[in-house]
């Protein structure tokens, strides 16, 4: 059966809602950890536990790692970019001041060095996109896809890698409260070889927590390029599109999708697919035709799991999303499984 994964979030936090999701065929439950903690989530946590707790399901609680991410610091504000505005990189965690040159975005030391003249940035998954115009004196961008930006959303320099740490100090403190918090398991973030899972392993060992399962996300070309070398350190494969996408021409991801399912089949590797499997609904009650295809398919493709993020974490109707999530992953189930396929309405 497929496992079925929705995201925690203020618009399904409360137990009654849960609870519904649950009876609607949710499996388990992925709580993103990149800005907060375990013990910051915990009324969230103890609903999720509540709702699971009533429909008798065993839910799967897995945690999101913040991980090698790059990220922005904090801003005083949510900061509007505006398309052709001229903005400043400034070294420090924290911004002061949205005033010099449009606004202030505050990068690590790591990051300032990296950047160079004609280099694009992209920001919160690729949603913004910056150009940088010099370098001289301060790094000053200028604002090519706009939007609204808030504190520690991503950043990626297109077509350079800046290492970071497998686990970071938040991670190991969460990693510490795993088994407090019934923790079964944990997404590693821009897995790009098999010792940083080594590593992540060794740290659940240290701590008696090896019962955990490892989820490998991979979200860019280089973790593509070394899967193989990933594959036996991970209990299941994450193809994390929304990185992903952001690493390549959009036109291609397909193509890379299809490569890393067919290669976990292959090795009999179990994998998950996340990333907009049903965007719309964010603010719609009803999915589009594409989205519905998207799914199926992943599933007869031999998905293991699919994840919904967004669209129940902030979205207007997570019971909806959750309904046709599970009816589609079913009429997928049902059609594989059929010799003969019979189409009932």
């Amino acid at each position: 059966m497929t496992e079925i994964f929705a995201s925690l979030g203020p618009a399904c936090a409360q137990a009654d809602i849960l609870e519904k999701m649950f009876l609607e065929g949710m499996t388990g439950i992925r709580l993103n950890l990149s800005h907060s903690g375990l013990k910051e989530s915990e009324p969230l946590i103890q609903n999720f536990q509540k709702a699971a707790n009533r429909t008798g399901v065993a839910a799967e609680f897995l945690i999101d790692m913040q991980g090698p991410e790059i990220r922005i610091g904090e801003l005083p504000g949510p900061l509007q970019l505006m398309e052709m505005e001229e903005l400043v990189f400034s070294a420090g965690t924290k911004a002061v001041s949205c005033n010099e040159a449009g606004g202030v975005i505050p990068v690590s030391e790591q990051v300032l060095r990296a950047l160079e003249t004609g280099d694009r940035v992209l920001l919160d998954d690729g949603r913004l996109e910056l150009v940088i115009t010099s370098v001289s004196g301060k790094v000053t961008a200028r604002v090519l896809r706009g939007g609204l930006l808030q504190s520690k959303k991503s950043l990626k320099i297109v077509n350079k890698q800046i290492p970071g740490p497998v686990l970071t100090r938040q991670d190991m403190e969460n990693i510490a409260l795993a088994k407090d918090y019934g923790v079964t398991a944990l997404m590693q973030p821009f897995v790009t070889k098999g010792e940083q899972l080594l590593q992540v392993k060794r740290e659940l060992q240290k701590r008696q927590l090896g019962h955990i399962r490892i989820f490998a996300k991979i979200e860019n070309r280089e973790g593509m390029e070394h899967i193989t070398d990933i594959l036996p350190y991970a209990d299941m494969i994450v193809i994390a599109r929304g990185d992903l996408g952001n690493d390549m021409p959009l036109w291609k991801l397909p193509a890379a999708q299809k490569m890393i399912s067919e290669l976990c089949r292959r090795e009999g590797k179990p994998f998950l697919i996340v990333t907009q499997l049903l965007a719309s609904m964010v603010q719609s009650p009803f999915p589009t035709r594409a989205e519905v295809s998207d799914i199926f398919h992943a599933v007869l493709d031999g998905a293991a799991a699919v994840m919904v993020t967004n669209e129940t974490a902030v979205g207007k109707y997570p019971l909806q999303v959750m309904q046709y999530l599970k009816k589609t992953v079913a009429e997928a189930e049902n059609y594989a499984a059929a010799g003969q396929y019979k189409l009932s309405l």
